[in-house]
């Protein structure tokens, strides 16, 4: 059995590394291009297609771009922070905000067929060809 005091040390020791974190996620000079965070994705294919699904939710359609560089698709935004988080007692982050960057490897062989945010989602598809 583990002894409470030790197991609440290491809690207490795992919550200020989080914290620190989180400070350094939120609080770095605004001027840096460096992404804050990754969005999560999901990919689908079939034997024609390629289906990528990138979650944005709260990022508008004109702050993200999606582009392809050699074989690596690269999906880059930026999520604000809501008008009233700015002027607010903040109690709990746990949205990621600021710039967001992705990178995906691609076959050679794909061709963007269709773009769209829907539901908070970009979705891409990807034709495949020969």
């Amino acid at each position: 059995m583990r002894d409470p005091k030790t197991q609440m040390f290491a809690e207490a020791c795992a919550m200020l590394k989080q914290a620190e974190q989180l400070h350094r996620q939120f609080f770095e000079p605004s001027e840096t291009r460096a992404a804050r965070w990754e969005p999560p994705v999901d990919v689908f294919e079939t034997e024609r297609e390629l289906v990528i699904i990138t979650a944005l939710p709260g990022v508008a359609p004109d702050a993200v771009r999606a582009e392809i560089e050699g074989a690596t698709l690269i999906i880059t935004g930026v999520r604000p922070l809501p008008c009233a988080g700015r002027r607010a007692n903040i109690v709990r982050l746990e949205i990621p905000y600021g710039r967001f960057e992705r990178r995906i490897a691609l076959s050679d062989r794909l061709q963007l067929a269709a773009r769209e945010l829907q539901n908070g989602c970009l979705i891409l598809t990807f034709t495949k060809s020969g």
